[in-house]
């Protein structure tokens, strides 16, 4: 019998991408932070 508290790292990994994916504003907040952060050390 499978423990079901246990969750495998790709089933993870699946459900972080789907809430990511349908969290579209929160990605792009992300992305900009990122962006600004390269180019203040450019």
């Amino acid at each position: 019998m499978r423990k079901n508290r246990h969750i495998s790292f790709k089933d993870l990994v699946r459900e972080n991408k789907r809430e990511l994916l349908g969290d579209q504003e929160a990605m792009e907040r992300i992305e900009k932070k990122l962006e600004e952060k390269h180019t203040k050390k450019a």
